[in-house]
């Protein structure tokens, strides 16, 4: 790890560390990033730890601050308000952002995630998990297509943090096998969002050889 950059990232291919580098490209910040094979438990290590105490990625050092931050939301609520990029205009806009963004944390992810593990990781095949953690997904899939249905975006008519904290988790639908053909706002603001060259780049850098 150098000094040279403004920032340290740590990373790996996962939809929380993608929202961080989608961001970065965004914003076009100037940043070195530490990618982890997470198999090998470099993130429970005793130095990283340090930076953050649940031993999961994401997570930032901000060299010129001199502060550390972990959990992805607040990751990308740091740097929003630091670089003052994609910072929403007004107070409803600002609450509206931190609602989505929480609904992201709280729900989309939890039961994306849980049905990931059920489909891809877990050694036996739990029928009643799996049809549970389907059936919310696709609840939550419903919520997001009501919302889209309203606005272009998931705060407002404005891209922003929340919409990149959401995606590369509602793009996950093909990989848990959700059919997504009912959500026809979802698919629209998955299209409109992947279209953004920043995203591509995004994903492309979180794609990377790690780095441990």
């Amino acid at each position: 790890m150098t000094e040279a950059y403004p920032l340290t990232f740590y990373t790996a291919d996962t939809p929380n560390g993608q929202k961080i580098s989608i961001f970065l490209k965004e914003a076009q910040i100037d940043y070195e990033q530490v990618k982890f094979d997470l198999s090998k438990g470099r993130q429970h290590s005793p130095e990283y730890l340090l930076i953050n105490p649940n031993g999961k990625i994401p997570a930032i050092v901000d060299h010129q601050a001199g502060i550390s931050v972990f959990e992805s939301a607040a990751i990308l609520s740091y740097l929003s308000r630091k670089f003052e990029y994609l910072q929403p205009r007004s107070t409803d806009e600002q609450w509206a952002v931190q609602q989505w963004l929480f609904f992201q944390v709280g729900a989309i992810g939890p039961m994306l995630g849980q049905l990931w593990w059920f489909v891809h990781g877990s050694a036996t095949h739990n029928e009643e998990a799996i049809a549970r953690y389907r059936k919310e997904s696709l609840r939550i899939y419903g919520v997001v297509d009501q919302r889209l249905a309203k606005s272009s975006y998931l705060a407002s008519d404005v891209y922003s943090i929340a919409d990149i904290a959401a995606f590369p988790w509602l793009r996950t639908h093909e990989e848990l096998d959700l059919d997504i053909t009912p959500f026809a706002h979802v698919k629209r603001w998955l299209q409109l969002i992947e279209s953004r060259p920043a995203v591509q780049a995004g994903l492309l850098e979180s794609r990377k050889a790690s780095t441990d």
